[in-house]
């Protein structure tokens, strides 16, 4: 008799444990990802929502802040 080989003779397994990042990406990267936007959004709206007094106590016009509120939430 020869000797024993292994099944997978070295191969690598087609998906990482969980827990482990996959192409880069894990659940919770993907999910800070989306506060991140999310967060990015909500701010940005109630800049929208600001007076013209409150905007002059931080220091910004009324067109800034309209062009910051506008940006898309991923930019």
């Amino acid at each position: 008799m020869g000797a024993i080989k292994t099944i997978n003779d070295g191969c690598k397994p087609s998906a990482p444990p969980l827990g482990r990042k996959a192409s880069g990406f894990t659940l919770r990267s993907v999910l800070r990802r989306v506060e991140t936007w999310l967060g990015k959004r909500r701010s940005r709206l109630a800049l929208l929502q600001l007076t013209d007094e409150q905007l002059r106590d931080v220091g910004i016009s009324r067109d800034e802040a309209r062009r910051e509120g506008l940006r898309p939430f991923w930019d």
